[in-house]
């Protein structure tokens, strides 16, 4: 059976899996889905089409799929999907996505989310991501895989971030930031590659090379976006073995559409 707390309210529309446990006075609506070896605190809300994965685990006062902060919304059917063996801690509000989008806000897999976090609708996040406490995304926010975002950052809305960059305490995150970079401030500002993030995942010798000087094309030459990524393709050649993350920054400055921090 669901190890669910006599004062918490479940809908029996809910499906949860029978190893999932409730904490006390939480509340689960119709639509909810819960997979397997996933935990609720106590006095959260989980309501709306929301899809939570495995071996999760959410902390007291979190409110999740409570309808878009989005004077648009009309009640439609949107979703919020998270992934598996994600940490979730007190106070984070995630809402459903809007009809104006995709459709679905979405949180990948092993994401460690602070307290007070909150992740607008039609936000994609990936995977292994950290977020400190207070960090907050307005609407239509992208976040590769392995970001960390300092406390008290803003990323307005519609912005990107790439795969491997970090951003520091309070920072105003008002342009994309691509792949690898570390920016901080307000007004913001790059200031280099996060070579500490890279290290820990083990990337090669040869392959953070390749990123720092990807950095100084971008960066410290006084080349044009355009020119920069002219030189990025002449690089992946010489350093085949960096090639797939040249690519990745490549495809993301062709792809930016706000512009990217410089």
């Amino acid at each position: 059976m669901t190890q669910v707390h006599p004062t918490a309210i479940v809908d029996p529309k809910a499906e949860l899996d029978p190893s999932v446990s409730i904490g006390p006075f939480t509340v689960i609506g119709p639509h909810v889905r819960i997979g397997a070896g996933s935990s609720v605190g106590a006095h959260c809300v989980i309501e709306g089409h929301t899809t939570i994965g495995r071996d999760n685990r959410i902390f007291q006062f979190a409110s999740l799929g409570a309808v878009p902060q989005d004077k648009k919304y009309d009640g439609e059917p949107t979703e919020l999907v998270i992934g598996d063996r994600n940490t979730i801690r007190e106070f984070c509000t995630f809402n459903l996505g809007t009809a104006q989008d995709v459709g679905v806000t979405r949180i990948g897999d092993d994401n460690w989310i602070m307290a007070y976090v909150h992740i607008a609708h039609d936000c994609q996040l990936g995977n292994q991501i950290t977020m400190a406490n207070n960090a907050t995304l307005a609407g239509h926010v992208v976040i590769g895989d392995w970001v960390t975002v300092g406390g008290l950052t803003g990323i307005l809305q519609r912005m990107r971030i790439g795969a491997h960059a970090m951003l520091g305490f309070a920072s105003h995150i008002g342009k994309d930031i691509p792949p690898f970079m570390v920016v901080d401030g307000n007004p913001l500002a790059v200031r280099g590659v996060n070579l500490v993030g890279l290290r820990r995942r083990d990337f090669s010798a040869e392959r953070i090379t390749a990123i720092r000087e990807m950095h100084k094309l971008i960066y410290r030459q006084g080349k044009t976006l355009d020119e920069a990524r002219s030189a990025l393709s002449e690089l992946a050649l010489q350093v085949p073995g960096a090639a797939a993350d040249v690519a990745l920054m490549d495809g993301f400055l062709g792809s930016s559409v706000s512009g990217i921090a410089r």
